[in-house]
């Protein structure tokens, strides 16, 4: 894994901890930066996982247009690899779509539970040409 990559698996890590525990996301965000295991791109996780929770409702109701089902009711390790992909799609305009896309499949299925990987690529399928129109056509 290159250190952005170890960087998205700690986010998905730490907001999966944030929506199980509802503990602050600073403390969280404390806790895996001081993680030793694997270089990671400190800047590159900080940023990600303070900004993520800071738009929770826009990110709900981008990914809930692309379910048959609510938000509410996926795992939070679905929901956290999807705030992931989403914001990254919306927010980090200078990551190709196709990575953020790539890039949560294999958090799925490293992390989620079996076939996840199907819900996560087909929802960031959808979402991606509503974000990035000019990126996909």
């Amino acid at each position: 894994m290159t250190p952005k990559q170890r960087s998205r698996a700690r986010v998905v890590q730490a907001l999966y901890q944030w929506l199980v525990s509802g503990d602050d996301i600073k403390k969280i965000e404390q806790e895996f930066l001081n993680q030793k295991e694997g270089k990671i791109s400190k800047a590159f996780f900080s940023n990600l996982l303070l900004n993520i929770p800071k738009k929770i409702a826009v990110l709900d109701e981008i990914i809930n247009s692309s379910l048959d089902r609510d938000i509410d009711e996926l795992g939070p390790t679905e929901k956290a690899i999807l705030y992931l992909g989403v914001y990254e799609l919306k927010f980090q305009l200078e990551v190709p779509f196709k990575v953020v896309i790539n890039e949560a499949v294999e958090l799925s299925k490293l992390y989620g539970a079996e076939g996840s990987f199907k819900l996560i690529n087909s929802s960031l399928d959808k979402i991606a040409p509503e974000l990035r129109s000019i990126e996909c056509s």
